[in-house]
């Protein structure tokens, strides 16, 4: 399975986002999920994206249908000892396996009738929530949103998840660590470091804004 996009719960708005504009990212398309009471602004790579989300709509975030996903406790729980972060997959090329974890079906109202969103199973708040999308083929959007950043940003190589995380990590965490995608460091505050294709020589730290640190 390939990281498909990276996840960061954000203030409502995502204001947080201008702190990627003055780094030189050019904002892609935004989005909204109904029935789930979200919504997000992303950056885009050519491999994949970064997605900043928040809860627009606390009911239907708290609904039965959404409730179980957990986004609704990250986002209200994001300066209080939850990982604001989620990583979310898909298959490689040709890969027609399930994900090797455990995972439920989530079958939210703005996917077509017959798809699902596979959540992992036994994923603690302390971890990032984990998703794998078995009907997305190659980057979503590919070819209509903006990559050529005023930062050598093209292929995101690994994602670095740091936090108070749980010495043993749960089945879908280590599993994509298995990816060679992801890595998990343990730390006093929540990170995510995204690192780019090449030999990363050069950094940007964006926080306290938002906690995420480029290397390129």
């Amino acid at each position: 399975m390939d990281l498909d996009h990276v996840l960061i719960l954000c203030d409502e708005g995502a204001p947080e986002a201008e702190a990627l504009r003055r780094a030189g990212l050019r904002e892609g398309s935004g989005n909204t999920h109904p029935g789930q009471g979200t919504a997000c602004r992303r950056f885009f790579f050519a491999n994949g994206y970064l997605e900043l989300a928040w809860v627009h709509d606390v009911a239907e975030a708290r609904s039965d249908l959404a409730r179980p996903t957990r986004l609704l406790d990250r986002w209200a729980m994001r300066r209080g000892g939850a990982c604001p972060f989620g990583l979310v997959f898909r298959p490689s090329i040709d890969d027609v396996s399930a994900p090797p974890f455990r995972t439920w079906r989530y079958t939210p109202p703005y996917l077509p009738e017959g798809m699902a969103i596979e959540v992992a199973e036994d994923v603690p708040l302390a971890e990032p929530e984990i998703f794998h999308l078995s009907f997305q083929r190659g980057r979503a959007r590919g070819g209509r949103e903006p990559i050529d950043h005023a930062l050598p940003l093209t292929t995101i190589a690994r994602a670095t998840i740091a936090g108070p995380m749980p010495e043993r990590l749960s089945e879908a965490a280590r599993a994509a660590e298995a990816t060679g995608q992801i890595a998990f460091a343990r730390a006093a505050d929540y990170v995510v470091t995204l690192a780019f294709s090449g030999s990363p020589a050069s950094t940007a730290d964006l926080r306290p804004e938002l906690p995420l640190v480029l290397r390129w």
